[in-house]
C-alpha cells in the first residue's frame, strides 16, 4: 500500500487498521544494514582491524582478540593459553602489576578477558575519548610484558585454585570434561581450556615466555573497536599505537591441528557422585562448523536446535517430554558452530523424580526418531524464522555483542562478509535443509552420551 493511501484507513474498523499497520511495519520500515556501519582494514604489521560505528552514546568497546586458544597449545602444556590470559594483567616495562585495570577503572571503564579453544580476548569499555589510552595500554602489554619465576608461580597457584573451585569440586563439570575428551578422539578440542591439573602444575617461566613470543603479536591479533568512532579515527590511533609493533616470525600461514578420525561407535559415560542434586543426561554429537563462504549447513543446524529444544514450552522435546508425557522437568538442544575445526550439537534431559535417566533417554530417542520421520511443524518453523529475524535486528542495538560477534568469527576463520551475511543466510533455510542436516548429525556413532546420577549412601 502506498503511504499516501494511509488516509483511507479512517474508514476501516480498529482490527483492520491494526492488521494493515502491522503489514506496513514489516514491509516499509527500513532495517539498517550492518554493511553500512562495519568496515575493516589491516595494518602493515598484519594486525586486522574491524570498526563498528554506533554514535548513539559517547562510549566505545575496545577488544583485542588473539588467534590462539587451548587447541593451539603444545602437547603436555594444557592450560597455557588460559594461564597466559591471567599473566597479561601483570606488569610491563611501563606498568606495575594490576595497574592496567586500575587505570581503566579510573577512567570510569571496565575490562576483562576470556579464553576458548580457538581464541583469547581482552576488552575495555570506556568513554570514546579514552580510546587512544586503551590502545596504548593494550599495545604495551602485547610485546612488553615483564615475567619472572615468582609471578609465574603465584599465578599458577591461582589457576590451580580456580580449577579446584570450578571443576574438581563440581561433578557436572568433571563429567563434561571427560565427555569432551571422549568426543574428540584425536583433535585438541578434547583438552580442557583450564588445562589438566597435572600439566598445569608443571607450567613454568620458559613455557610462558615461549608462548608469549610466538602468539602475542600484531599479525596474530584482531582489533575490534565498536561505538562512537569513525574508521579514520581508529586507523590513525591504531597506526600510532599498534603500528610500530613487530610481527612474530614464528607463525604459520595456517593453524595446523591433528585431524579427527572417523567415529565408528557411540561412547557412553556414567558418573555417580553424592554431590549431584539432579540427575541429567547429555548427548553431544560432532557437527559441522560455520565455514567461510558456506554457512548454509550451520544455519540449518541453528534451526534444528531451536526446533528440538530452543523453547521450554513450544519446542519438540519440551512438548513431548515435559507436557504430553511428563518424563522430564527440563529438556534442551544446543548447536555451537563457531569453531575453527568442528562444531557440536547437544541434547539435554533432566528427568522428573521417579523416572530413571535410561527411561528419559529412551523417551527422548523416541521423540527424535519421530521428528526424523515427520519433519518440523510448518507453523513452528515459520515462527522460528520470524524470531531469528527479530533477534538479528535486536542484536544491532548491542554494541558489545556486535564486537564479540565479529571478534569471535574472525578468530575462527570467518570474514567480515560472512558475519554480515549470516542474518540473510538464516532467512534462506528450508525445512528440507534442516532435515538433511538432522539426518547427518544425529548419528549416535558420532556422539558421546553421559549419565550423571547421585551416588547412593
Amino acid at each position: 500500500m502506498p503511504l499516501k493511501s494511509l488516509n483511507g484507513l479512517k474508514s476501516l474498523n480498529g482490527r483492520a487498521v491494526s492488521l494493515v499497520l502491522a503489514g506496513l511495519s514489516a514491509s516499509l520500515v527500513p532495517v539498517p544494514a550492518l554493511a553500512e556501519t562495519v568496515s575493516g582494514f589491516t595494518l602493515d604489521n598484519g594486525m586486522q582491524v574491524v570498526v563498528i560505528e554506533d554514535n548513539r552514546a559517547p562510549v566505545v568497546t575496545h577488544m583485542v582478540w588473539y588467534r590462539v586458544g587451548a587447541a593451539d597449545e603444545a602437547p603436555g602444556k594444557s592450560g597455557i593459553a588460559h594461564f597466559f590470559e591471567h599473566l597479561m594483567f601483570k606488569g610491563t616495562d611501563e606498568l606495575a602489576p594490576g595497574e592496567f585495570s586500575a587505570i581503566v577503572e579510573a577512567q570510569g571503564g571496565n575490562d576483562n578477558a576470556f579464553t576458548s579453544w580457538d581464541y583469547t580476548g581482552y576488552f575495555q569499555r570506556v568513554a570514546a575519548d579514552r580510546l587512544g589510552l586503551m590502545m596504548k595500554l593494550e599495545a604495551d602489554r602485547m610485546r612488553d610484558l615483564i615475567l619472572n619465576d615468582e609471578v609465574v608461580a603465584t599465578e599458577r597457584n591461582v589457576i590451580l585454585e580456580e580449577r579446584a573451585q570450578r571443576v574438581d569440586s563440581d561433578p557436572g563439570a568433571l563429567l563434561r570434561e571427560q565427555a569432551r575428551a571422549a568426543l574428540f578422539l584425536n583433535h585438541p578440542y578434547g583438552i580442557p581450556i583450564i588445562g589438566w591439573r597435572h600439566e598445569i602444575e608443571q607450567l613454568n617461566l620458559a613455557d610462558a615466555e615461549a608462548f608469549y613470543r610466538r602468539f602475542y603479536a600484531p599479525n596474530n591479533a584482531v582489533l575490534v573497536v565498536a561505538g562512537d568512532v569513525t574508521p579514520d579515527e581508529v586507523r590513525a590511533l591504531a597506526d600510532e599505537h599498534y603500528g610500530p609493533l613487530e610481527p612474530s616470525a614464528d607463525l604459520t600461514a595456517e593453524r595446523l591441528r591433528p585431524a579427527e578420525p572417523p567415529h565408528l561407535s557411540e561412547r557412553r559415560l556414567t558418573m555417580a557422585d553424592p554431590r549431584v542434586s539432579e540427575p541429567v543426561m547429555v548427548r553431544t554429537y560432532l557437527a559441522p562448523e560455520r565455514d567461510p563462504g558456506d554457512q548454509a549447513k550451520a544455519a540449518a543446524l541453528t534451526y534444528l536446535a531451536e526446533l528440538l529444544g530452543g523453547s521450554g514450552t513450544t519446542s519438540v522435546l519440551a512438548r513431548a517430554l515435559q507436557f504430553d508425557d511428563a518424563k522430564a522437568v527440563y529438556s534442551a538442544a544446543h548447536y555451537d558452530g563457531l569453531a575453527l575445526d568442528s562444531g557440536t550439537f547437544s541434547l539435554v534431559v533432566v528427568p522428573v523424580p521417579g523416572v530413571s535417566l535410561e527411561e528419559a533417554e529412551a523417551a527422548m530417542d523416541k521423540v527424535i526418531a519421530s521428528f526424523l520421520q515427520t519433519g518440523p511443524d510448518p507453523a513452528a518453523f515459520e515462527r522460528i524464522r520470524t524470531q531469528m529475524r527479530a533477534s538479528e535486528i535486536y542484536a544491532r542495538d548491542n554494541v558489545d555483542g556486535l564486537a564479540r560477534r565479529y571478534g569471535e568469527a574472525l578468530t575462527v576463520g570467518l570474514s567480515i562478509e560472512d558475519v554480515k551475511s549470516w542474518p540473510d543466510v538464516l532467512q534462506t533455510v528450508t525445512p528440507e535443509a534442516v532435515m538433511e542436516a538432522a539426518r547427518e548429525v544425529l548419528d549416535r556413532r558420532n556422539a558421546v552420551t553421559t549419565l550423571l546420577t547421585k551416588a547412593e549412601g
